[in-house]
C-alpha cells in the first residue's frame, strides 16, 4: 500500500480500487484536541479538491477537502462517538473516509512521504 500526500494535509492510502482518506499527523498536531468530526455519507461523489469533511478542534473548525475524486464507500463511524482517534492515531484508526478513486493518475500526482516531509519542514 502507498501513502501520498496534499499540500492541504490530507493522505490518501491506495489499496487496490479501494483508496483510504484522512489526514496527517501534522494536521492532526495543528489542529490540537479533535471534539467533532462530520462525514460524507455513503455514494456521496466528490471531486478532487471539493469540501469533503468538516473536523473542528478546541481551536478551530477546518475544512477536508477530497485529496481525489470518486465515490464514497464507506465513512469511519467511530468519529462519531471517538472523534479525539483523529489526534491518537490520524493516519490509523482516525481515518475519516473510504473512497473509490475515479481517475488513479490524480493519486499518482500527490506528494510521496518522503515530499511531504519536505513540505511540512518549510512551514
Amino acid at each position: 500500500m502507498t501513502t501520498r500526500y496534499t499540500k492541504d494535509h490530507e493522505w490518501v492510502r491506495l489499496d487496490g480500487d479501494v483508496a483510504t482518506i484522512g489526514i496527517s499527523a501534522y494536521a492532526a498536531e495543528q489542529l490540537g484536541d479533535v471534539v467533532y468530526v462530520e462525514l460524507p455519507g455513503e455514494g456521496d461523489e466528490f471531486a478532487a479538491g471539493a469540501d469533503m469533511a468538516v473536523v473542528e478542534s478546541a481551536k478551530a473548525a477546518s475544512d477536508v477537502y477530497a485529496p481525489i475524486a470518486g465515490v464514497i464507500t464507506g465513512a469511519n463511524a467511530l468519529l462519531s462517538t471517538q472523534p479525539d482517534l483523529v489526534n491518537q492515531s490520524p493516519q490509523g484508526e482516525g481515518w475519516f473516509v473510504k473512497i473509490r478513486p475515479s481517475n488513479k493518475a490524480e493519486f499518482d500526482a500527490l506528494m510521496d512521504e518522503a515530499a511531504y516531509a519536505d513540505y511540512v519542514k518549510g512551514l
